[in-house]
């Protein structure tokens, strides 16, 4: 398949005509006609040719599959019902520039664009290409506020638990080697044999309900996995089977759930591996832990009582703190989607989020994060290295003294960096200062003499120690960006101005429910991010179509009790 970009065809006359004359007067043109009046050529075909051939049979238009894919997302379609909407639906005729009579596609071309999109490494083109051009338009530009929260997403897989997951997984790598070499797995296996085990799915219904008959089935499943390993591995089999997809997590899965050690009779002990804690041989950490065969990017994780098997989406945009029913002067867009595993915190998501804004020439002033996102070291380095300002509450000092609010805490004692001392608030002078390094941290120990802590009469509110007072300081620029965050956090006018962070909670609400992000429609955290960027370019439409014909952004409806508790809460 080739693609020779040309520009996009102007919308026929004779849909043009009937659009026309379909929304006249007050009523809204449909998003797709005013997408393609307001923005034009969006998405051009150049944009994409590098993941398209030069030579060959012409292809769709790349630039005008993205944007059926974004319109297909903006009303949560199927992709036969967004092939359906090419064909059928006027206002996409119009925007895609196609013909009264044009067919318009299969709907297995969008999977097609998909994948392509995705081996080429341009998962982020449709966002970046909308982005510049609103940036084109001064509908969204660096410097201002922003604000970002993450949700989880559920993957497109079932739910396995430990046993399940080794199950399936030989039976995914049978199935694959049916696929790819029947001949060889009739020769080497009994087929007979394995399909009664390994035919239909493993389902929890169907296994045993008795701990010790699921222990044994267990087993079952490990040897079978062995002896199918073994058998691929043996010289005599083609070497190019060992390297499929399901045949490498099988091995995966073993190595992660079981061990093998000498037995007696020269044969081979298999174990399942139990959690250290337990006594067994422990587990591998959950950010490596496989969790299905047929999404090896999927993780299970856990926030407070929320327990999922999946990704997790962090979504950014420009918020405007505006007068209630006034109209904003530009709206709320969208101006990052970043999807990681489930596992990674969201402090190790923030600097990946402020290197794709920096590219996007989209940087904030100030950036407004939950808890969940800072730390001393990110707010030190966002601010010399992009100039950002995190407006973020952070943690509140841990030590025993500032929990139980009595006595003298660690922010009470001066600190003069210069002199290399301490000054505790009843005036006594540290005795040593020592440059440590603590797991891997570089920090500063103070410690104040027996000497003057013993006798001074406020100790009880000071220590515990029977030697005097120690402090454990962060580098001088890290103690003292915590230090001013923290003192700010204290004051009513930094917490009415944190309140403009909420609105992100909105959007997230927005996106769930209108593109259905909070489950992944594809299999891969690449796929899964395709699926998420190309979201938020449609919400970025949606918000842009509402914002051009006057409505309030954001606006949630609540019914008459709701709307009491609201009232009251206020």
């Amino acid at each position: 398949m080739s693609v020779q970009p040309q520009p996009w065809p102007e919308p026929d006359p004779q849909i043009a005509a009937a659009v026309r004359m379909m929304y006249r007067g007050r009523r809204e043109a449909p998003l797709a006609v005013q997408v393609r009046d307001r923005l034009g050529e969006l998405f051009p075909d150049a944009a994409f040719t590098d993941g398209f051939g030069r030579t060959g049979k012409p292809g769709w238009s790349p630039g005008r599959l993205a944007l059926a894919t974004v319109l297909q997302k903006a009303a949560n379609l199927t992709d036969r019902q967004a092939a359906d909407e090419v064909r059928e639906n006027l206002s996409w005729k119009y925007a895609l520039g196609l013909a009264l009579e044009d067919p318009g596609f299969d709907h297995s071309v969008l999977s097609e664009f998909r994948s392509r999109v995705v081996a080429h490494g341009m998962e982020e083109r449709v966002l970046d290409l909308l982005l510049e051009r609103l940036r084109e338009l001064g509908l969204v530009a660096a410097g201002g506020n922003q604000r970002t929260d993450s949700t989880h997403i559920v993957a497109a897989v079932r739910d396995l638990n430990r046993l399940e997951l080794v199950g399936e997984s030989v039976r995914a790598a049978l199935n694959a080697l049916a696929a790819a070499c029947p001949d060889w797995v009739g020769q080497a296996l009994v087929v007979e044999d394995w399909s009664r085990r390994y035919a239909d799915r493993i389902d929890t219904w169907r296994l045993p309900s008795s701990k010790t008959k699921q222990d044994e089935l267990a087993l079952h499943y490990a040897k079978d996995g062995y002896t199918l390993l073994e058998a691929l591995y043996a010289p005599v089999s083609p070497a190019w089977l060992r390297e499929l997809p399901a045949v490498q997590t099988l091995r995966i899965v073993l190595v992660q759930n079981y061990t093998r050690t000498p037995g007696g009779s020269g044969r081979l002990r298999i174990r399942r591996r139990e959690r250290a804690e337990d006594g067994g041989d422990g587990l591998p950490p959950g950010p490596i832990r496989l969790a299905s065969p047929y999404d090896t990017d999927a993780r299970w994780s856990a926030k407070r009582d929320l327990f999922w098997n999946g990704f997790k989406l962090h979504v950014s945009e420009t918020c405007h703190p505006q007068a209630d029913g006034d109209r904003p002067s530009r709206p709320n867009i969208i101006t990052n989607v970043a999807t990681t595993a489930s596992t990674l915190p969201d402090t190790k998501a923030l600097e990946p989020i402020h290197q794709v804004l920096h590219r996007r020439h989209l940087l904030p002033t100030r950036h407004y994060l939950d808890s969940g996102y800072p730390s001393a070291d990110l707010i030190v380095a966002s601010a010399r290295n992009y100039g950002i300002a995190l407006v973020t509450p952070v943690l509140l000092d841990t030590s025993r003294q500032a929990k139980a609010q009595q006595g003298f805490a660690a922010d009470d004692f001066t600190i003069d960096w210069d002199g290399k001392q301490a000054v505790c608030p009843a005036g006594k002078t540290s005795a040593t200062w020592n440059d440590v390094v603590q797991e891997g941290v570089a920090k500063t120990v103070v410690s104040f003499a027996a000497l003057d802590c013993i006798p001074c009469p406020f100790k009880n509110q000071c220590t515990n120690s029977r030697k005097g007072r120690r402090l454990s300081l962060y580098p001088r620029e890290l103690t003292e960006a915590i230090r001013t965050a923290r003192a700010q956090q204290q004051d009513g006018t930094w917490q009415r101005d944190y309140a403009l962070r909420a609105g992100v909670e909105g959007t997230i609400r927005q996106a769930t429910h209108t593109t259905g992000l909070r489950r992944a429609r594809y299999r891969s955290l690449a796929k899964t991010h395709l699926d998420h960027t190309t979201s938020a370019a449609a919400l970025n439409l949606i918000r842009l179509h509402a914002w051009w014909h006057g409505r309030p952004l954001d606006r949630a409806n609540h019914c008459h009790l709701a709307r009491l508790q609201l009232s009251l809460t206020a």
